[in-house]
């Protein structure tokens, strides 16, 4: 058997760090979105920022409807004073996610003029991009975001990079419970957090069906 030559030997050495530095990275990443998941920093705010998800004609989907459910509770028990409900239209969608929360919301007697809505954005960043400008037209400082727990590493950091005086408040519950489903949603927020991080921002993201 003829000896591997030195250069291609040093590739092959060059390589086996590089995958074992990206997966370090990536375990890394993984771990700090699982432990901040956890993370419920509720307090006196002037809103809820709640974090758009799929709607189904006039109904939110499952997960969005537990992240308004999670928003109106913080509404009602006093930590903020207005609701900012997130999300335009998907494909061929009659209403945009916004729409059918500020719809669910005043179903549950909440009062209309406590409702700001933003119906142009499509993804985490759009989000909050847009929450933050209602804020400042409204006169709102600070903000409860409030998302799935494995969404709000992400949520949080966007809301950091755009000065925004944010804390995390993640829904008590989530339909991705199951071991398959929560490892499957922590996957692909790991992949998204790693988009952000590399400056794909803008990307769409499928976070909440």
């Amino acid at each position: 058997m003829r000896p591997i030559p030195p250069l291609i030997k040093r590739i092959g050495i060059a390589a086996l760090a590089v995958i074992g530095l990206m997966g370090a990275i990536l375990i890394y990443i993984a771990t700090s979105i699982y432990c901040y998941s956890s993370v419920d920093e509720k307090t006196q705010a002037d809103a809820a920022v709640i974090l758009g998800a799929a709607a189904w004609y006039k109904r939110p989907s499952p997960v969005f409807e537990q992240r308004i459910k999670h928003g109106l509770w913080l509404y009602e028990n006093g930590y903020v004073k207005k609701l900012i409900m997130t999300g335009g239209k998907s494909r061929n969608a009659p209403f945009s996610e916004a729409y059918v929360a500020r719809r669910f919301a005043l179903k549950k007697k909440i009062p209309a003029q406590d409702i700001l809505i933003e119906e142009d954005s499509h993804n985490t960043y759009e989000n909050l991009v847009n929450a933050k400008k209602l804020m400042a037209e409204h006169g709102l400082k600070s903000a409860i975001i409030v998302s799935d727990p494995y969404h709000m590493k992400r949520a949080m950091a966007i809301a950091d990079d755009l000065d925004m005086t944010a804390y995390s408040s993640p829904t008590p519950t989530t339909r991705y419970e199951g071991s398959n489903k929560s490892l499957r949603f922590l996957l692909q927020e790991t992949g998204h957090m790693i988009g952000y991080l590399l400056g794909f921002a803008a990307s769409p993201d499928t976070v909440g069906n």
